[in-house]
């Protein structure tokens, strides 16, 4: 479940139920919205409010459902920024999204008090590649009574990639993952708020991408939603050969694939391309075409 307590408040009769019941049938869309100037693909586009908001406004236009912002690149190699510095890039547009769009925003940080702050200015989800394990983010996630996404990462964005190892990919995120999962409802999180992500290319080769996405059904099958993001990221470019802003079709392959796999929700920058795609995938698996 999806609730946004602040800026769809009108479509709730309470802060307590859900906006949405999400359906691995019928994915929806999250558009990323990095306010950033390092981020891989969009870095140094949408650091403007204006810009980010009319970025945000066309990914609504588009079909995307979430909105998915973030402050603080998370690439390979990215630097760290300081609290006040992600709070000054992210809450202004979390702020000016809520007045004046109909969507649910999501805060993409691993900061405790980011969140809370994020949650104040009208986030309704909360999307941590670290899966509260940053100092004090446990506590302030369930403060906020949010949803939250979990994704998996083995090392930090710095590190990660300098050759990651598994036994078994698939079993190690799904066994780290549900520890996640249970840790937040050891500490008052609501089983219902908890998303998983398995986190491509955070700590892994191609191989290990490809191997997570053969086995996708494995996440699928458990009790949590599941949302990937693999859009325009390496593994697109070392098979393809192409760079970043000519992966947009590879990217759509892929969120194909993962609707067809039962993901819940898919993270992607394309959510035009993206959303005709899933238009087919759902068309073709219905028993009635309208």
């Amino acid at each position: 479940y999806i609730s946004n307590h602040h800026n769809l408040s009108q479509k709730m009769t309470s802060d307590n139920i859900p906006l949405m019941k999400l359906d691995n049938k019928n994915p929806i869309i999250m558009g990323i919205l990095n306010v950033t100037p390092d981020s891989f693909s969009d870095g140094g586009l949408f650091q403007h409010k204006e810009h980010a908001f009319k970025q945000a406004e066309k990914m609504l236009s588009d079909g995307a459902t979430i909105i998915d912002i973030g402050g603080e690149s998370t690439r390979p190699g990215a630097t760290p920024v300081s609290v006040q510095e992600e709070l000054d890039r992210v809450i202004p547009i979390i702020e000016l999204i809520q007045q004046r769009l109909n969507v649910i925003i999501s805060i993409d940080t691993s900061k405790a008090i980011v969140m809370t702050e994020a949650a104040k200015a009208g986030a309704g989800l909360i999307n941590d590649v670290q899966a509260l394990r940053a100092d004090g983010a446990l506590i302030a996630a369930q403060q906020t009574g949010l949803p939250i996404c979990l994704m998996h990462m083995q090392g930090q964005p710095s590190t990660m990639q300098r050759d990651p190892y598994y036994h078994g990919i698939v079993a190690e995120i799904i066994e780290f993952l549900l520890h996640r999962a249970d840790e937040c409802i050891a500490h008052g999180i609501d089983k219902k708020n908890i998303i998983l992500d398995p986190g491509f290319g955070f700590g892994k080769t191609l191989d290990h991408n490809i191997e997570i996405f053969k086995e996708l059904e494995a996440l699928t099958q458990l009790v949590y939603p599941v949302l990937i993001g693999a859009s325009r990221k390496s593994m697109i470019g070392q098979i393809t050969g192409k760079e970043i802003e000519q992966r947009m079709p590879g990217s759509v392959a892929l969120a194909t694939m993962a609707a067809m796999k039962g993901i819940d929700i898919i993270r992607v920058h394309d959510v035009c391309e993206t959303a005709d795609a899933l238009k087919i995938v759902k068309a073709l698996n219905s028993s009635t075409f309208y």
